[in-house]
């Protein structure tokens, strides 16, 4: 994958050497304790500080999601942060629809979209 810095080397002007890595948001907290009411991301590298028990946050939705498209979603927080599909009828890892994914505390999580809301995940050691 390339950095930034070589994108920009190469001639890529500097926006848009940070979109084709990715747009991070940083130090985020997680909210609510379902998906009805969970921090519903807004950019594809999201990070987050504070994590209590039993809150999480919603992946991003398929008006700006395509196939293939990936989310990293860092839990530095001291909680494991639920992760929800964007729609009830969405799927993690093929688990139930609306159902949450565990990202535990100080661990980095991969989703990629496969569908409609339909998401392959895979969790760092």
């Amino acid at each position: 994958m390339p950095t930034q810095n070589n994108l920009i080397g190469s001639g890529c002007a500097p926006l848009q050497a940070q979109a084709s890595v990715g747009i991070p948001s940083t130090g985020l907290t997680a909210t609510g304790n379902a998906q009805s009411n969970a921090l519903q991301l807004g950019s594809d590298l999201a990070i987050f500080t504070t994590v209590a028990a039993s809150t999480g946050c919603k992946l991003l939705g398929t008006a700006a999601c395509n196939l293939g498209d990936t989310i990293i979603v860092v839990n530095h927080g001291v909680s494991t942060l639920s992760v929800y599909p964007n729609t009830t009828s969405g799927k993690i890892a093929n688990g139930s629809a609306g159902a949450a994914f565990s990202v535990g505390s100080n661990k980095t999580a991969w989703f990629i979209n496969v569908g409609s809301d339909l998401w392959a995940a895979s969790v760092s050691a």
